[in-house]
């Protein structure tokens, strides 16, 4: 009976391949679900023979202990060089994104307060 392993939803694409490439060296027989056409349905990795389980979590585990290390030293790394990316980088990339993105949450806002604004009339 196949199980499930691996949650692939917000998961990046990089650590997605790397999940695949632990689990097809270490021989572990796994397949994937994708999210479909509207990304409702769950993306995740399964595995064919549930006695894998214990040693495919354990091997997922360990790796992503070594991917947090990883990470937040090479983000130190940029960091300390002024090259980690800002709020303010983030916002000159892409400011058209920036723009739709605060229009919304004023457009909640507003609808959300209108009801007390009204209130007090």
């Amino acid at each position: 009976m196949p199980v499930k392993l691996f949650l692939l939803r917000g998961v990046p694409d990089d650590e997605t391949e790397e999940v695949r490439e632990l689990l097809t060296h270490e021989g572990i027989d796994y397949y994937e679900t994708p999210a479909g056409n509207w990304g409702v349905s769950a993306p995740a990795i399964w595995l064919n023979d549930a006695s894998q389980l214990a040693k495919a979590k354990s091997l997922i585990e360990q790796y992503q202990s070594e991917r947090t290390i990883r990470m937040r030293t090479e983000y130190e790394q940029r960091k300390s060089e002024g090259k980690a990316e800002t709020v303010f980088d983030r916002v000159k990339n892409d400011p058209i994104r920036f723009i739709l993105y605060l229009a919304l949450a004023l457009f909640v806002l507003y609808i959300s307060i209108q009801p007390f604004i009204d209130f007090g009339n």
